[in-house]
């Protein structure tokens, strides 16, 4: 696969994951926070679907760009902190529940798909 595929691949569940938070952010604090902790407030469902709005937002840009080998490590590094915050909020203070594993997932296509894309747009001379 070319360098441009694990690209689209990267944007795949920022499309996904953010056009579900962006239109039924309800569903997604029903899904991903502990019981215990969620809240019958507008307020959060707008805050999640911001959230969705960014994503999709970043799918975009992931989309209309050219991710160069380099673009391809950023991206990687980028994402490591994200692992950190679902485990944190996951078990250190658990306001996550299993269905959070979707994102964690999510990422973790997201960090081979960059391995790979690094790979193919070094050998692409990118």
């Amino acid at each position: 696969m070319t360098a441009r595929h694990w690209q689209t691949l990267i944007a795949i569940p920022f499309l996904v994951l953010g056009g579900w938070s962006l239109v039924s952010p309800g569903t997604v604090q029903l899904v991903a926070f502990r019981p215990e902790v969620q809240l019958d407030a507008r307020i959060l469902n707008v805050a999640l679907g911001a959230f969705g709005a960014q994503a999709l937002l970043s799918a975009l840009f992931i989309l209309t760009s050219r991710f160069t080998r380099w673009s391809f490590l950023g991206f990687a590094v980028a994402l490591l902190p994200f692992f950190v915050f679902n485990y944190w909020f996951l078990y250190v203070e658990p306001l996550f529940s299993a269905g959070m594993l979707i994102d964690f997932v999510a990422n973790l296509a997201m960090l081979i798909a960059c391995g790979f894309g690094w790979r193919a747009a070094k050998r692409e001379g990118l």
